[in-house]
């Protein structure tokens, strides 16, 4: 996050990470002197070692310009489409209706995919503003109707960027949908998707879900369904990693007055 054109060495250090057998590449070209070279070099790394690339960008309410551009250019041109990822991209919530539809046609034409960070991008956007705050979250949901591939997660948790969390990416999704104002079944069932099987479609997990032969990970969560999970804030009863139980955690019991 210090940059890579700017950095010498940084690149260096970023193609031996690759040649240890790192399996995905990351960049932010925000915080580079030359953010369009940045974004060609982590594109051109990737391909030559055949990774999917994650961007942090557009971290601001400024509309008039974006990084994305670049980022879905040099999708299209490398062929990259379902591969690449882009996290925060709060200009987002700063569009209208109108070209907020035209950059998620252009997001499923490239084949790029949304990540929003609800707390850490509530807790940072607006700080320039006395009053009507803006929220500053991209509005992912309107997104999933032009077919673009959305996420939630939870970026920081109890550090300077995000000073509260306990890695809940239900909290996220309840978050997101009191942000983006959600209450229906439909809407709530979608945010849970996008802490589900949206993310695991995002990362090409094709051993995700519960099926013979994939592996026996799993979160049990004390709710009836995925809405009523997001809308109560469901706390997991337990969970499983390589088939074994990771933790147990006890449900409440009530007493008598």
């Amino acid at each position: 996050q210090e940059g890579l054109t700017n950095d010498a060495g940084a690149e260096e250090l970023l193609v031996q990470a690759c040649e240890q057998g790192a399996d995905v590449i990351g960049g932010c070209p925000y915080t580079d002197s030359d953010p369009s070279k940045q974004i060609a070099r982590i594109f051109d790394i990737a391909r030559r070692f055949d990774l999917d690339v994650d961007f942090h960008l557009d971290f601001d309410l400024d509309p008039s310009w974006m990084h994305l551009d670049d980022v879905c250019r040099q999708t299209a041109a490398h062929g990259w489409s379902g591969r690449v990822a882009v996290g925060h991209v709060t200009k987002l919530s700063a569009m209208d209706p109108s070209r907020l539809a035209e950059i998620g046609r252009r997001l499923t034409d490239c084949g790029v995919a949304v990540t929003v960070l609800p707390a850490t991008d509530l807790f940072l956007m607006g700080r320039d503003h006395a009053f009507h705050v803006p929220r500053g979250v991209a509005p992912v949901h309107r997104l999933l109707g032009h077919g673009v591939i959305c996420a939630l997660a939870t970026n920081n948790v109890l550090n300077p960027f995000t000073p509260f969390g306990d890695c809940s990416l239900i909290r996220m999704a309840n978050l997101y949908a009191n942000i983006a104002q959600l209450g229906s079944a439909r809407d709530l069932q979608a945010c849970f998707e996008m802490i589900t099987t949206l993310p695991a479609r995002l990362m090409n997990a094709a051993d995700y879900g519960i099926a013979a032969g994939h592996p026996a990970d799993l979160v049990v969560l004390d709710s009836r369904d995925p809405a009523m999970a997001v809308a109560e804030l469901a706390q997991p009863l337990f969970a499983l990693k390589h088939g074994r139980r990771s933790f147990t955690r006890a449900t409440a019991t009530l007493h008598h007055p």
